[in-house]
């Protein structure tokens, strides 16, 4: 019995070797992966020794109904049928081969421009050429990355009072396929939904074409420190062979939180606040938003315009304490903060004595004080020149130097900005003294006019005349009217005089205690005018001063020859009337006489016109014996 069993048993493995190995072995990927619209190639990889009798291709939608459609036939009478139908009409191809030598054949399905509805199982039978077949199944997984996320904030801001999460955020995400997964962050640390802290809400919508829309809301409860913080969105999505992740953009949100504290800034916040100035104070609390502010001095309520107090040309009554206090009506949370300040000052400076007249060689002490908010610094000057430091300056032994504006100015030490000035004259008494000759200034071309300048010290402020003569004539000459200006210790006196001779002109200045003159000649010539200047003393005495231009000399010397070949002339024209009147050629009557008298001029006006060039010069001659002049005098 037993060895009966086991030859049975033998008998019956035999069998379904057999079996095993007369059916047809077909391979096929599990999956193949591809992009919308890209190209789905499906590869089935059988083993015969003999070219396949006939190849079928078939789909198998997902769901309840597995029933199959056939898409395409083949068999070894050279019968091919491709079943397109609308469903892939114009985008399937087929190809099939076979290798004796490996006894292995292929068959190939291509699908292009794939379409989320091809996304289904496609089956492979091979049949041989007796009874037996295989098949192979291979799912067909269509792939379509989405759009970039995007995001927008809660533009009204959230509030960390509130006592539900609050909407921090909306994300979008459109296009995908298969759906794409939305992750919340914040500043890099993912969210997680939890009960109290944070809510996530999540929608999907399937559109017409079969593609994902998914929308995701971010709730939180916020804190002070999320103000700072950065949310953002990250979509996970898949493609063929792998998943990838793309990100939106980082936000930040508004957060409203009340004020505890409150902070008071003056500006200028470094620098020292003088008389004049225009100040800032300015409020600020730590809550978001700002609260309303108010501002009191002394206890007294000031208008502001909320958060800033502005203060223009402040003066020391400014000075004192301001306090700012915010109100919070929404919370009922007050907060206070105070600032001094101090209003600096320097007030007008008072100089002893004023307006003061001394004495030659009295001495006299000058005091400067001005009550200021800080230490001060006091210098004196005189014309432009620093004397020294100090409230006191005394002037020793005073002199007509001694004379003139003395300004004080007082300096505060740390705030230069606060500086005054005043000043006061001090005269000294005397009689007038001229401090240099009379001065004469260049020709003027337009008219050949100088002017003749003196200045003269001494107070009373002497009073200053001038007189013009004639060298020659010693006539005087009209004096044109002079300017006169009036200096810190005397008076500076012009006039503009035309110079047609030889003239000296006199410069005298008198007050009450005095008289002083002082002269200069002035020379005149038809190009030039040239002067020669004398200084009289108080006695009388002249000194010589040279003159403030050289002489002429060439065109005198011309001049000179000219008159005595004149004067040679009249002589032998006198001879020859003498020698006539002798010889009786000229009538000796009355009647002859008369009108001999009438021709001949008067010997002591014959006037001779000489030109020379451009130039045109007369000479007056005193007579024909008479002495001759230069024309230069």
């Amino acid at each position: 019995m037993t060895l009966r069993y086991i030859a049975l048993l033998i008998a019956g493995l035999s069998v379904l070797t057999c079996k095993t190995w007369a059916m047809v072995d077909v391979n096929m990927e599990d999956r193949v992966e591809v992009s919308l619209k890209g190209q789905a190639e499906i590869s089935c990889i059988y083993t015969l020794k003999e070219p396949a009798k006939m190849i079928v291709w078939f789909t198998k939608s997902p769901g309840r109904d597995q029933s199959r459609k056939r898409v395409y036939y083949y068999d070894t009478l050279q019968k091919e049928i491709i079943d397109e139908g609308s469903e892939y009409a114009g985008r399937i191809n087929f190809t099939h081969s076979h290798e004796p030598q490996n006894s292995r054949g292929s068959a190939l399905l291509i699908i292009n421009n794939v379409q989320l509805s091809d996304q289904k199982e496609y089956i492979c039978t091979v049949h041989d050429v007796s009874t037996d077949s295989g098949e192979g199944h291979t799912l067909l997984q269509i792939f379509n990355s989405p759009s970039l996320p995007v995001i927008e904030g809660t533009h009204t801001g959230i509030s960390v009072t509130a006592e539900e999460p609050s909407k921090v955020a909306h994300c979008k995400v459109d296009d995908g396929y298969p759906r794409p997964n939305i992750t919340w962050y914040k500043d890099r640390f993912p969210l997680q939904q939890s009960n109290n802290e944070v809510k996530i809400s999540e929608s999907e919508t399937t559109k017409a074409n079969g593609l994902f829309t998914v929308e995701s809301d971010l709730y939180i409860k916020p804190q002070r420190t999320d103000e700072d913080a950065l949310f953002y969105c990250e979509v996970k999505y898949f493609v063929p062979g792998e998943v990838r992740m793309t990100e939106s953009k980082k936000i930040n949100i508004t957060v409203h939180y009340p004020t505890t504290k409150v902070t008071v800034y003056v500006n200028p916040r470094n620098g020292l606040i003088k008389e004049g100035d225009t100040v800032e104070i300015r409020c600020e609390g730590n809550g978001n938003p700002q609260p309303v502010f108010s501002f009191t001095h002394n206890e007294e309520e000031l208008s502001a315009d909320n958060e800033m107090l502005l203060l223009e040309n402040v003066k020391r009554s400014h000075s004192g304490t301001y306090v700012c206090q915010s109100i919070d009506f929404g919370e009922g949370i007050y907060a206070e903060d105070s600032v001094n300040i101090t209003v600096h000052y320097l007030d007008q400076i008072v100089v002893t004595p004023e307006e003061t007249v001394l004495n030659q060689g009295d001495d006299l002490p000058l005091t400067c004080n001005a009550l200021s908010s800080l230490p001060t610094q006091t210098s004196w000057f005189k014309d432009g020149t620093w004397l020294g430091k100090g409230h006191v300056l005394v002037l020793h032994n005073a002199s007509y130097d001694t004379a003139g504006l003395y300004v004080c100015q007082v300096t505060v030490s740390s705030l230069h900005e606060l500086q005054k000035q005043n000043s006061v004259q001090i005269s000294v008494r005397g009689k007038p003294k001229f401090t240099k000759e009379i001065e004469v200034g260049p020709v003027n071309k337009a008219d050949r006019s100088v002017n003749l300048t003196c200045y003269a010290e001494g107070f009373p402020f002497p009073n200053i005349t001038w007189t013009l003569s004639d060298q020659r004539t010693g006539q005087p000459v009209p004096v044109p009217e002079a300017e006169n200006q009036m200096t810190d210790t005397g008076v500076i006196s012009m006039i503009s005089v035309r110079a047609m001779s030889e003239l000296t002109a006199k410069c005298s200045a008198a007050n009450e205690l005095g008289t002083e003159e002082v002269s200069r000649k002035i020379q005149a010539s038809a190009r030039a005018t040239t002067t020669t200047t004398q200084a009289t003393s108080p006695k009388g005495t002249e000194l010589p001063v040279p003159s403030n231009q050289p002489r002429t000399g060439g065109g005198s010397g011309v001049i000179i020859a000219v008159l005595i070949i004149c004067l040679l002339l009249i002589a032998i024209l006198g001879s020859v009337l003498y020698f006539l009147y002798k010889k009786g050629k000229l009538p000796c009557g009355r009647s002859g006489k008369q009108d001999f008298t009438k021709q001949k001029a008067s010997k002591d006006d014959i006037v001779m016109e000489m030109k020379s060039g451009k130039s045109e010069e007369a000479v007056l001659l005193q007579g024909v014996n008479g002495d001759k002049k230069s024309p230069t005098e």
